[in-house]
């Protein structure tokens, strides 16, 4: 990982912000929770991110081993992003997060989007 982890945690939660730390990195993988999507599928998703900062967090989240590019499968040659097996346990935490979010923007002033209701029939690669 591009920042490097300390040697010890007061507490298993400041270990797991600290590996999930920055702006994107959930928001990513809340998105690749729903199954693979290529870096195009993603940056659709997030319209305010930067290419840069896209690739940087895929690859901090790539050297943390919470996701994998592969190969699309059947004909797609291209490559894909995909939760692996070490990040697969953070589906329900996501969902968690998500939900609260819908739930409780409107008590904080804010509108937020629903992106991944117009995804759940997104086909897994």
């Amino acid at each position: 990982m591009a920042n490097r982890l300390a040697k010890s945690f007061n507490c298993p939660t400041e270990f797991t912000l600290q590996v999930l730390g920055g702006k994107w990195k959930t928001v990513i993988l809340c998105y690749l929770s729903l199954g693979p999507l290529r870096y195009a599928e993603l940056r659709n998703f997030m319209p305010n991110l930067s290419d840069k900062v896209l690739s940087q967090r895929l690859r901090e989240l790539t050297e943390a081993g919470l996701i994998e590019r592969r190969k699309g499968e059947g004909g797609d040659k291209s490559e894909v992003y995909a939760l692996a097996e070490r990040a697969q346990s953070l589906r329900r935490v996501l969902a968690e997060l998500y939900g609260w979010g819908e739930t409780n923007a409107a008590e904080f002033g804010v509108s937020v989007g629903h992106p991944l209701r117009s995804t759940q029939g997104l086909r897994k690669r």
